[in-house]
């Protein structure tokens, strides 16, 4: 602490506190209880929350009690500032005249730390909808007593009679005003007729697919092609342009020679090509299956799976990873997260929009001057991992639901189970293909087993009558030193949230195995839209094998 008389111009030195790291709130209103003030940004939990992701904004809820209040956002920025704590002391002088006394002014100065992030809400409010219903008479008539449960309720509870309310969870998508341009109508020449209403000219819900000349070839019937078309001929010519390409197609040639059917996942792994090339390259190299045990699968061009035993080994496997209490987790607590999730949708409003970085001389001149090691990482840019086609025992699945050939699938148990009838394979089926029926589900029952295995040794041991407890680790990317976050008023944001938790030591429980799970009808849609922008790869972006049909229609 510091402190200087009242006098014009006079510097003050203050002691520079930087340990104290401190998060400012611009809030749009006037503080008078701080208790209240973090209750409508979500508590500290909340406000820890959002500050250790720095792609979510600060929602701010007027009405936190209210579950159909819709928020206003706030924006993060850097920032560079201190918090300072300034006391102004006036101190009269005593026997002088009223009106010729002048008291002497003293300022105390304290810094109480840095300010690196500041959230500022620049935007608008979104619409609000109340919970109320006009009568016919026009008296206003509030349902939050009807439609929120707030106490365990009787079976009539849930069979009153109420008017229909679904309100969305936002109104506007945007909170920040925005030119929008109309294009100007389109001007024709003298005698132009409007085409007919048909369905292959109406604008549809998304841009249209891109056709890649892809064989589609069905388990029933199909006879299998020996030579792609000659449109995917053409095309891939009109695209490989370079050596690299050249080098690209030779590279996928011999790994049809070593085994003639693979996964795009497997392809992947093993070639580095821009996932748009690669698309283009597939079909002129392979055809693809349907349905039946290849199904999702590329096969070379002249080789017919239903007409060879030996192709059950590329047999493919849809695995999905159980989840319930018997399994060891909690559907919210499985150790493998969902890519996608209702659970963790964000709406639109709450997420920072990325801006793209512009280029400077500086990364141009080092992009041109690269050396072998960077040309050597720049050439397996887009591989993949094996994990993402290949099972071990001991290791997690990335994803939630995977697809495997019975080849890579790399257990000695699970290869009995698939070579049992090796010799006397007599019909080919589309469930089961050459192998003897139901193996997917006895496989699937071995590797859901390895699978809680492997979770039970590499979690913690659970306390005595803790069954299906699961601790969270610490939230990523957030340092130790910074485990207590404070703001503007000094309140500490974050030891229930960041902290370690504790680990203990103890042995490991016996699993016996449990009866597969039926098969889900419906399967996931893994399909993601192809936007047209630069491709940039990051580890675990890639879906389980894509269903790429619509792709290629």
């Amino acid at each position: 602490m510091a402190a200087a008389d009242g006098g014009p111009g006079v510097a003050v030195p203050v002691e520079l506190r930087r340990e104290r790291h401190m998060v400012c709130v611009e809030y749009p209103g006037v503080v008078r209880d701080v208790s209240k003030v973090l209750q409508t940004l979500g508590g500290e939990e909340g406000v820890s929350r959002i500050y250790a992701d720095p792609t979510k904004r600060l929602e701010l809820y007027f009405r936190p009690k209210d579950p159909y209040c819709h928020p206003v956002c706030a924006n993060r920025f850097s920032t560079s500032s201190l918090l300072l704590r300034i006391k102004r002391k006036t101190r009269r002088q005593r026997g002088a005249p009223g009106p010729e006394a002048h008291p002497k002014v003293t300022f105390d100065i304290e810094s109480l730390g840095i300010v690196s992030t500041v959230y500022k809400f620049q935007g608008m409010s979104d619409f609000q909808y109340l919970a109320v219903h006009t009568e016919a008479g026009g008296r206003h008539m509030s349902m939050y007593s009807k439609v929120l449960m707030l106490k365990p309720e009787k079976e009539s509870f849930f069979h009153q009679e109420l008017p229909l309310y679904i309100p969305p969870p936002i109104f506007s998508r945007l909170d920040t005003p925005v030119d929008y341009s109309y294009r100007p109508e389109t001007q024709h020449r003298e005698g132009y007729n409007n085409p007919s209403v048909s369905g292959e000219n109406l604008i549809g819900l998304s841009r249209a697919r891109r056709p890649h000349n892809a064989i589609f070839v069905n388990f029933e019937g199909d006879e299998a092609p020996e030579q792609p078309l000659e449109a995917a001929a053409q095309t891939w010519r009109k695209v490989c342009t370079n050596p690299v390409d050249h080098k690209v197609e030779e590279d996928l040639r011999k790994l049809f020679e070593i085994r003639p059917i693979w996964s795009r996942n497997a392809v992947k792994a093993n070639i580095s090509v821009h996932p748009d090339k690669l698309k283009v390259l597939l079909p002129f190299m392979a055809y693809y299956m349907i349905t039946g045990p290849w199904r999702s699968l590329w096969i070379r061009f002249g080789y017919d799976p239903r007409k060879h035993p030996e192709a059950k080994i590329y047999q493919v496997l849809d695995f999905r990873i159980r989840c319930g209490m018997k399994y060891g987790y909690a559907p919210s607590d499985m150790p493998v997260k969902a890519k996608r999730s209702t659970y963790n949708y964000s709406l639109p409003i709450t997420v920072k929009k990325t801006t793209s970085q512009l280029v400077t001389m500086r990364d141009l001149k080092q992009g041109l001057g690269a050396s072998a090691s960077a040309r050597k990482l720049a050439s397996n840019k887009y591989k993949l991992k094996d994990s993402v086609y290949i099972f071990r025992e001991g290791a997690l699945p990335p994803y939630r639901q995977m697809f495997y050939q019975f080849c890579d699938l790399n257990v000695d148990e699970l290869q009995k189970i698939i070579h049992r009838n090796d010799g006397a394979e007599s019909l080919c089926t589309e469930r089961d293909g050459w192998c003897l029926p139901k193996t997917s589900d006895d496989l699937r029952d071995v590797m859901s087993v390895m699978i809680r295995h492997t979770i039970r040794s590499e979690r913690p041991d659970r306390p005595p009558g803790a069954e299906g407890l699961w601790l969270r680790p610490a939230t990523a990317g957030v340092g130790a030193p910074r485990s207590q976050r404070r703001d503007t008023h000094g309140l500490s944001f974050g030891p229930a949230l960041f902290s370690s938790p504790a680990k203990a030591d103890g042995g490991k429980e016996q699993l016996t195995c449990e009866s597969g799970e039926e098969e889900e009808d419906e399967e996931e849609e893994e399909e993601e839209e192809e936007e047209e922008e630069d491709f940039k790869p990051s580890d675990g972006s890639e879906n389980e094998m894509e269903t790429e049909i619509l792709d290629y229609v």
